[in-house]
């Protein structure tokens, strides 16, 4: 009888077992600085209202499967015009993978600037299909011959711009978004995950090309632990990517919670503020301590170190300290010896400096 290792290998497609899987470490008693989040609670009678509502949620029963009640307090906070449809996932990723889904047929492409978010190439190997990464420029800016060579010659389904880009966290020159969506004949996603926290909004490119779907979450703005993603565009592409969405994929507690969390959209939208502050103020103090900082338009700050001391060392001395960052450094040669700092609170912002001044 064949060993365990011997049916793995028979059974399981040698390009999943070459992976790893996606990392999440254990942040317990740490300071929280490494994934994007929100780190501000909501106030005492907010909760205590959202905690009424959930008690009212009949768990007994399958979720309503398209979620009205999110649906329309999106359209009103986001401005989402009525001639366009909304489709939810648990959390972008999942749309990543239905969109991918959608166009997997034999030969089919996703193409994406790199570094990137990698949930792209991920999926794309999830799913069978080919990933075509772009190198971008040495200064993070997008890489246009190589991105109109790339898109000529491979011919993508799908292209995915992420506005501002995830973990460099610039915007791309809009005039270069124009000529990649003018040479696709393939559909082209704007990831705006981080919207909150940008200068910049792309829904209105629905009004201009066919072939636009925008993406965004609500993760950032403080609502990661409900795994909410939500697609923009035509109903004439989302009805066919509705069509391999699991039934009841957005569950009756994310549904109570998301709709009463719109309705106090004003409370989120302000700690998005304080974060930009802090975001200001984070990135001076780093170039203060001799960081290479990189202008974000996310909640995080990329950053290469300075001359002479490593990108892991630091990411170590810090984890040593109860402080918890993202280290880039091996991931893609642009980030060398980079780290990427999630913005926090006023004081996690302060004890980070402290621990980087006094290593």
């Amino acid at each position: 009888m064949a060993s365990i290792t011997d049916q793995v290998e028979q059974l399981i497609r040698p390009e999943i077992r070459a992976l790893q899987a996606y990392p999440v470490g254990d942040a317990s008693g740490m300071i929280k600085l490494d994934a994007m989040e929100n780190p501000f609670t909501w106030p005492e009678e907010m909760v205590n209202e959202w905690q009424g509502i959930l008690a009212e949620c009949a768990l007994n029963r399958y979720p309503h499967p398209t979620a009205p009640e999110v649906c329309d307090g999106l359209r009103k906070v986001m401005q989402v015009p009525e001639q366009y449809d909304i489709l939810l996932g648990n959390g972008s990723d999942e749309i990543i993978q239905l969109l991918a889904m959608a166009v997997a047929k034999p030969g089919a492409k996703i193409l994406a600037p790199e570094p990137g978010f990698v949930m792209y190439k991920m999926i794309a190997t999830f799913i069978g299909i080919d990933y075509v990464g772009v190198p971008l420029n040495a200064d993070f800016s997008l890489d246009m011959d190589a991105m109109l060579a790339a898109i000529n010659e491979q011919q993508p389904e799908l292209i995915f711009l992420a506005q501002p880009n995830n973990p460099t966290g610039n915007l791309w020159a809009e005039d270069d978004l124009h000529a990649i969506v003018k040479a696709s004949n393939g559909l082209v996603v704007l990831d705006e995950a981080y919207l909150p926290f940008s200068s910049r909004n792309h829904l209105n490119w629905l009004d201009q090309y066919d072939k636009v779907l925008v993406m965004r979450t609500l993760s950032k703005v403080g609502l990661a632990g409900l795994r909410l993603g939500m697609l923009f565009g035509r109903p004439e592409w989302l009805n066919e990517i509705n069509k391999i969405r699991m039934p009841y994929n957005i569950n009756v507690l994310t549904q109570a919670s998301a709709a009463f969390a719109l309705k106090h959209y004003d409370v989120l939208v302000d700690q998005c503020e304080q974060l930009k502050a802090q975001r200001s103020w984070l990135n001076e103090e780093l170039n203060k301590l001799g960081f290479e900082t990189y202008t974000s338009e996310a909640n995080f700050i990329l950053a290469r170190c300075p001359q002479g001391q490593q990108a892991k060392e630091i990411f170590a001395t810090l984890k040593q300290q109860k402080i918890l960052i993202k280290c880039l450094d091996g991931g893609h040669p642009l980030l060398s010896n980079c780290l990427r700092f999630t913005v926090g609170k006023a004081d996690e912002n302060q004890a980070l400096i402290q621990a980087l001044a006094n290593r």
